[in-house]
């Protein structure tokens, strides 16, 4: 493999001023590689030596000569998709700027910044870019190998969201994974065979796939295409579609093998944005021909040139706040999740600590200080997995009437004697699904900002109404329940309430909040279906309503089920874990408990002990780990000890689709008696199934 083949580089072509070099340090500030260049031709020269994205003035290559640039694009590998980022003068994004859409049609895969520009804006950008480049090394190296392993290749695919396909010549009999099928509307148990595909393409675009389906199988060259599909339901949407031919040793075409993937939303939001030029262009030359007779006419529709431009700007700063927020949630979640595993290490081991030191009542407030630390820092945990809309919720059909109903000295309690509490709540309105623990804590988190939102004291406000979602672009249409907590007090500046959901985001002062409340709210309302809106005019008051689904069945009735009876005796127990702090701490809990470990610390070295005649009660395992993840593990232990109970220790909620989702789960981190709690729950459950199974043999005998 040459040099620089798997470069994260960012290329910098800025002639004018110090902008090359600015552009650079900021780079390297933010983490990533930088190399200016003074030219175009040192710019060709760095990339073809390898690199991760280029970031180009417009003015560096308005007039040049890009034909060398441009062969380079257009030869790139299928996985190649080579990012650039386009520095636009103030004034000049593509809206408004033909050489700039002149220029991101010709170069490809372009991300447009208007200058100036805030260092973070340049940072986010180029970040994305490196990580994208990243994936698409990633993809590479998943295609060199695709012969060497199945299983890699699977692995892969499922993490790119690509769907494979094979098409066997010269009878046409095609292969599809599940994945493939659901970009064409179908399930994975649907027969789908290649005329089931033919029929799938829009009338419009047969044509073309067949002449580059027949090129491909003729002369061998790569099969690359995007066209429509039209699904059983009636729906349009798009597939990005990439294959080679494989040759039989005569030299003819065997099969072609390759990928898919549903790229929908990216050509939606390019046809959307042709449309909108052209519409803009049309309605230009309109008012142009109408200027000289009619300026009462023209001067009326310019009116309506600038609402357009105004809406449309507004609909792309909702797009940029939405793709900031997820890729904040993203990074937010795997944070949590690290920092799980760091507690349960702590809280473990502490919790072990406290047991056995001696009655030293000062050693003890240590200890107690020390756990109740690492207990707020599992509460900061799952606010971010909240505002991640990656916690483990049990989202049931509930009462939001009795709910509130049922909070109102909480919350009268909570917010004082200054505040007074109101409720709207209209009878006969459905249930709606929601996890009531968090719905709880998230109406106690708007209450208090209500409730600091007016220092001097004043009314807070709790309403609920029914709402039909039609063609809001937060929700899905449906039907929704509305849970709004309006005050009268302060209210929020503009650039505050475009801020408010981001996580550790506060206008209170330091110390007085810790800017989780509305991200929590706002994650939770979306991992349930929902959203959180936000209404807000300073000196007038704050209105936060949180969008919630209607439930299709009716609220569940409390169950006055017995506890199941714990199992005081020892367990022969498989943990696997490829963390050694955990794997320490939690052998040390277990043991204490009474109970005999056996330790693995991967997927396969706990599938050989499995395999062995060695005695096991139980297994308790991670999901996040290398090679193979929890879920793997315990498909894989089910054929070989198909009774054998399963314990998931993870502090992911998310799980990939298609696994078990009523498997059971202990939430990281966890504490020595909820460790307890759980095994004696699921050992008391096996050995009442041990019994119940030995009966049936002694009758049946």
């Amino acid at each position: 493999m040459k040099p620089g083949v798997s470069s994260e580089r960012a290329i910098v072509l800025a002639p004018t001023g110090r902008d090359a070099s600015v552009a650079a340090a900021l780079i390297r500030e933010a983490g990533y590689y930088a190399n200016p260049c003074a030219d175009l031709a040192g710019l060709m020269h760095e990339i073809e030596s390898g690199a991760g994205l280029a970031v180009i003035a417009e003015e560096a290559i308005k007039t040049a000569d890009l034909r060398r640039l441009v062969n380079w694009l257009n030869d790139q590998p299928s996985w190649s998709d080579f990012p650039i980022v386009l520095l636009t003068r103030q004034g000049g994004g593509p809206e408004r700027n033909p050489d700039a859409v002149r220029l991101g049609q010709i170069l490809g895969n372009v991300t447009f910044i208007e200058r100036p520009f805030h260092p973070t804006t340049l940072a986010s950008i180029v970040g994305s870019a490196v990580r994208a480049r990243r994936r698409q090394y990633q993809a590479r190296a998943i295609l060199d190998d695709l012969t060497e392993s199945e299983g890699l290749l699977q692995t892969a695919m499922n993490a790119g969201h690509l769907g494979a396909l094979e098409l066997h010549l010269p009878d046409f009999e095609l292969e599809a994974s599940d994945t493939c099928k659901s970009y064409f509307g179908r399930r994975g148990s649907d027969p789908f065979t290649y005329q089931d595909l033919l029929e799938a393409v829009h009338p419009n675009d047969r044509a073309r796939r067949l002449a580059i389906v027949q090129d491909t199988i003729e002369t061998g060259r790569d099969y690359r295409i995007e066209y429509r599909v039209i699904w059983p339901d009636g729906s349009q949407h798009w597939v990005d579609v990439r294959a080679r031919a494989v040759r039989q040793p005569d030299g003819g075409t065997k099969s072609l093998v390759g990928v898919c993937s549903d790229i929908t939303a990216r050509k939606t939001a390019e046809i959307e944005r042709e449309a909108l030029l052209a519409q803009l262009a049309a309605e230009r030359a309109a008012l142009a021909e109408l200027t000289a007779t009619l300026e009462q006419r023209v001067e009326q529709r310019t009116t309506d040139l600038m609402l357009e431009v105004a809406a449309r700007e507004r609909a792309q700063e909702q797009l940029r706040q939405a793709q900031k927020m997820e890729a904040i949630g993203q990074l937010t979640g795997g944070v949590a999740h690290d920092f799980n595993n760091l507690l349960m290490a702590v809280m473990g081991n502490l919790d072990l600590l406290r047991k056995r030191m001696p009655k030293d009542p000062r050693l003890h407030r240590l200890v107690e200080g020390a756990l109740q630390g690492a207990e707020r820092g599992a509460s900061l945990t799952q606010r971010l997995l909240a505002f991640a809309r990656q916690q483990d919720l049990r989202a049931v059909p509930v009462d939001l009437g009795a709910l509130v109903r049922g909070m109102s000295d909480l919350l009268e309690r909570s917010l004082g004697p200054r505040v007074a509490l109101r409720l709207d709540i209209p009878e006969g309105l459905p249930a709606a699904c929601v996890d009531t623990n968090q719905l709880e804590l998230a109406i106690l988190n708007l209450a208090i900002n209500a409730r600091d939102a007016m220092p001097d004291g004043g009314v807070i406000e709790i309403k609920l109404a029914f709402w039909k979602a039609r063609n809001d672009p937060s929700v899905r249409p449906g039907n929704y329940l509305k849970l709004s907590v309006v005050d009268s007090g302060t209210g929020m500046a503009p650039d505050v309430l475009k801020r408010a959901i981001e996580p550790f985001f506060s206008s209170k002062p330091v110390g007085k909040g810790t800017g989780l409340g509305l991200s929590m709210a706002h994650g939770l309302a979306v991992q349930l279906g929902g959203a959180l809106q936000l209404a807000s005019t300073l000196g007038k008051g704050t209105t936060a309503t949180l969008v919630l689904p209607v439930a299709t069945s009716a609220p569940e009735l409390e169950s006055s089920a017995p506890a199941p009876q714990k199992m005081k005796r020892s367990a022969v127990i498989l943990f696997v874990d490829d963390d050694p702090l955990i794997a320490m701490s939690t052998t040390e809990m277990l043991e204490d408990l009474g109970h005999r470990v056996i330790g693995a610390n991967s997927g396969l070295r706990a599938l050989e002990i499995l395999r062995s005649d060695q005695p096991i009660d139980l297994m308790m395992t991670d999901h996040m780990m290398p090679g193979m993840s929890g879920i793997e593990l315990v498909a894989a232990s089910l054929r070989v000890r198909p009774q054998l109970p399963v314990l998931l220790a993870t502090g992911y909620a998310e799980l990939p689709e298609g696994s078990q989702v009523d498997l059971p789960r202990l939430a990281k981190p966890y504490h020595q008696d909820q460790l307890r709690e759980r095994l004696d729950q699921l050992l008391g459950g096996a050995a009442e199934q041990n019994a119940d199974a030995a009966g049936a043999r002694s009758l049946s005998g």
